[in-house]
This record gives structure tokens, sequence and C-alpha cells, in this order.
């Protein structure tokens, strides 16, 4: 598929964003409103509801999953307009997306209602029930975005620093939501529980070394007493935003004397330093690391990995400078 064959910019000018969206894909779309719809109830119920779950507002959760739905959901619909071959492929990962997030969100908005965690609470069978169709859902969304990973591979649809910021973005995605399976392991605590009552009200956490619910960083909650697996969740899943907004600044935006192979190159080097950083903040948070206290060998593994980055991309535009040779 030729590169000029998909315009890669939205039109200005046809109405509102979300109608023009609209009517391209109505599914995502819809979910893009409903996201923004439940955000603005949730910052209502932060302020004027003051209970609190698990250490933090009861209506945070919704709140960040709302935002985090809506940017996913935005950029899939994005993503979807290069593959104007397989309409009915696109309707099943748009409706599948659909689905799979209206469901979680109804969940999560449910035991906010009801004054319960919804993530990793098995205290009742109804509540284990509740888990378990929200994990289910998490890897029926992980396997949708393979399926779209696999389609983009396969096609080349916009400029190359383009093309390998979509690549690397979805590569870097997938492996940010693979964290998420590591959530619901007991943690040593729990398996003490288990062992000596038959069972734990709570299996799974989002921290390593502590509790959740502690001291964590404002907003986002990540653990500032211990490891925690949501940071390497998080920048990993960015980086479907992160690797092809850089890809699109090169190839608008590059000096003319950057040929296109060397502004994909570059954004090579830009995701495998995404992907390097994922799998490091993985590490740190698997020993029991707070995020804002890294010990020596985290700062040593980040050294040499920014080291490696810059090296790569020096290698990649210096030869391309005038008076270079």
């Amino acid at each position: 598929m030729s590169a000029r064959s998909i315009d890669i910019h939205p039109q200005i000018g046809r109405g509102s964003v979300l109608l023009q969206a609209a009517r391209k894909n109505l599914p995502l779309a819809t979910l893009i409103t409903a996201m923004l719809g439940l955000l603005a109830v949730a910052i209502v119920g932060v302020a004027i509801d003051p209970r609190v779950i698990t250490g933090a507002p009861a209506w945070m959760k919704p709140a960040k999953f709302a935002i985090s739905i809506a940017i996913y959901a935005a950029t899939l619909l994005w993503l979807l307009r290069f593959v104007p071959d397989r309409p009915k492929l696109v309707a099943i990962i748009s409706w599948g997306t659909f689905f799979g997030f209206a469901v979680e969100m109804l969940l999560i908005t449910m035991q906010v209602v009801r004054g319960t965690t919804s993530h990793f609470n098995r205290e009742t069978p109804f509540d284990a029930t509740v888990f378990t169709i929200m994990g289910g859902v998490i890897v029926g969304m992980w396997l949708l975005t393979l399926v779209v990973a696999v389609l983009l591979f396969r096609r080349n649809f916009a400029a190359p620093s383009i093309v390998w910021g979509v690549r690397l973005g979805l590569t870097a995605a997938l492996l940010g939501m693979a964290v998420a399976f590591l959530m619901p392991q007991p943690t040593p605590a729990q398996e003490t529980r288990i062992e000596a009552t038959g069972s734990s009200p709570i299996i799974g956490a989002h921290a390593v070394g502590v509790e959740d619910g502690g001291p964590g960083l404002p907003i986002v909650g990540w653990s500032t007493e211990g490891g925690d697996l949501r940071v390497a969740h998080f920048v990993g899943m960015h980086g479907l935003q992160g690797l092809p907004f850089t890809g699109w600044v090169l190839a608008s935006f590059a000096p003319a004397w950057m040929t296109a192979g060397r502004r994909a190159r570059l954004v090579m080097v830009g995701g495998g330093f995404w992907i390097g950083l994922t799998v490091l903040l993985v590490w740190q948070a698997l020993r029991g690391q707070p995020l804002i206290a890294p010990d020596t060998s985290t700062l040593l593994a980040f050294m040499a990995l920014v080291g490696a980055a810059v090296m790569a991309a020096l290698a990649v535009i210096l030869p391309e400078r005038p008076g270079a040779h």
C-alpha cells in the first residue's frame, strides 16, 4: 500500500472532531464520548464524595481509567484508518474494543458505588466473579491489540518514520499491557494468609513489597515506599502515542538533509529506548523499589540505556549532517 494512499492528518472544518470520528468508526467514537462523559461524572465524584478506597478517593480510579481508555480508543481509531481494505476485521476490532471496555468501566463504576475495590477483590463470590470478568476483558483487549499490530507490521501506510513509530509503539504497548498479567499473582503476605486460613480477600497487587493503598505519588498513586508495576504498565502503553508522534514530528519537521531512511532509524532508536525503559521499570518494580528511589544498579542500568540510545542516535544523525565527511 502506498504511503500516499491514506491521509494521516485529521480533516478540519467538517463538523466536530467526534462527529468526523463517528462517521469513520461509530463504536470507537461512541466509546470516546462515553469515557469523556464518565470522566466528568468521576471528577464530580472526587469533589463531593468523601469515601476512600484503597488509599485513594473513591472516584479516582474511574477517572484515571476513563482518561486512559479514551486516549487508547482515539489512538486505535486513528490506527484503523490504515486498514481500509479489511472493513469486517476493523469492525470486529472496533466493536470488540467498545464492548470490552464498556464492561470494564461498568464493573469498576459499580464497585465504586458499592464502596469496594474492583481489582484483586475476592472477598465474596460476587467480587471474585467481577474481577475474573475484568481479567478476561484485559486478555481480550491484549489479543485485539496484537491483531492490530500484526496488520500494521505487514503494510507501509505512511512515511517510514511514522510506520516504524506505529510498529514500535504497538510493540511497547503490548509489553506494557502484558505487565498487568503479573499483578494478579498473590503476594508473599497473601500466600501466607492463604496457607493459614485457606483464603484471602485480596489476591494480587499493583505494589511489590508493600500493601496497595500506602503512600504514593499525587494523582497516579504509584507507591513511594515499594515497587509498583503500574509505572512500567503506564510507560509501555503510552508508547502507542509517543512513538508514532515522534515519527510524525520527524516526517514533518526534520531538516531536508536527513533522509527518510535516517528518520526511520531515529524512530527505531527511540523505540528501542522506550521498550528498554519499560523492561527496566518492570525490573525495578519487581525488586520492591520505588520509582523515586532507584538504587545503584537501577541508575547504572538507566545510564547505560540512555548512553546506548544517544550513541545510536548520533550514529544515525552525524553521517547525514552537511560537511560531516
